[in-house]
């Protein structure tokens, strides 16, 4: 484990991941002066973790191996992901677990990063907390189960946890996203056509992921937060259509022409599609995600908080910006 520039008497905040969220969180700390470990799978070092930060290799999956990792912590921030898109149900639980157990011996405060899978469809109204957890299905049902895991764990007394839920993520590094590496790819590639798996036309919020990691940071020491959950400040609304056409702009290429598959199609469509994309297996169970209004409320987050969310235009001029200098940029988990 290197040694951090901080002084080792400072609180040590432990961010588990090294993806967009993880280093979104580690520099969001960063700024506000903070001691901060990252945690990750690697072996070896990550070249572009700033020098002032700590760096423990572990598996998150394994409580032991977490707990030895987060030794010290005052904080610990889930920021992991699952590998693979389509076994969630296999993979989120265990780091989910470990990290949970890693908190629980560092007598930590445990802040996670959720999304909104777990309301299911909503018939379009915007997502508020307050909605009933209702998403079925093996992604939704796997995360309705940790989350419902983390309550139990709060509730418990034994460690203080807070809840952070984003939207899709927009940004450098996302990849797995309405607003990933699948839609910015062909656009800055110059295709004149793109079929999306959404209705264009309809309202859906972006979270630009360096806004999780600054969301993160400020519930982390705000006391009033523990045990809740809140929305992470995300950009107004905007169409696919619209997007499409701001990322062509910002990137000064042409706008391709945006159509949709039909939702209609969509059954016999996606069980082909997925024995060649793997991530597409099983997203049946959220298509209302994409052909219905998906928008997030923030108003408990911006009555506790002071934090804007970066502008959508910003958040695409990052991106564009990372693939451009490393085209795998935004396929990174």
């Amino acid at each position: 484990m290197s040694s951090a520039l901080n002084s080792t008497t400072s609180p040590l905040h432990v961010v588990f991941g090294n993806g967009p969220l993880g280093r979104a969180t580690t520099h969001a700390l960063l700024v506000t002066g903070a001691r901060v470990r990252v945690v990750a799978t690697r072996p070896e070092r990550p070249a572009d973790l700033p020098p002032a930060v700590e760096y423990a290799n572990a598996d998150a999956t394994d409580p032991a191996s977490a707990t030895r990792a987060a030794d010290g912590a005052s904080h610990v921030y889930n920021c992991t992901n699952a590998r693979d898109y389509h076994r969630w149900p296999e993979q989120f639980p265990p780091l989910q677990r470990g990290v949970l157990a890693a908190a629980r011996a560092a007598g930590a405060v445990l802040v996670v990063v959720e999304n909104l899978y777990v309301y299911g469809p909503h018939l379009g109204v915007p997502m508020t907390e307050e909605l009933p957890l209702r998403a079925v299905g093996p992604r939704g049902g796997t995360r309705v189960a940790m989350t419902r895991e983390l309550e139990a764990a709060h509730a418990s007394g034994d460690v203080r946890v807070v809840r952070l839920r984003a939207s899709d993520l927009i940004g450098p590094g996302v990849g797995e996203s309405m607003a990933g590496h699948r839609l910015f790819e062909p656009i800055l590639r110059g295709e004149t056509s793109l079929r999306l798996f959404a209705d264009p036309d309809l309202p859906h919020s972006f979270t630009a992921a360096d806004d999780v990691g600054r969301a993160l940071a400020l519930a982390a020491v705000e006391p009033r937060a523990w045990g809740g959950v809140f929305h992470v400040p995300s950009a107004p609304a905007i169409t696919p259509r619209a997007l499409v056409a701001l990322i062509a702009a910002e990137a000064d290429v042409s706008a391709p022409h945006v159509s949709a598959v039909p939702r209609a199609w969509l059954p016999m469509v996606l069980p082909v599609l997925g024995l060649f994309v793997p991530p597409l297996r099983g997203i049946s169970e959220s298509t209302h995600m994409f052909y219905e209004p998906f928008v997030v409320d923030t108003h408990r987050f911006d009555s506790t908080f002071d934090l804007a969310p970066t502008p959508l235009a910003a958040s695409v001029r990052a991106a564009i910006a990372a693939y451009r200098r490393a085209p795998a940029a935004l396929g990174a988990v």
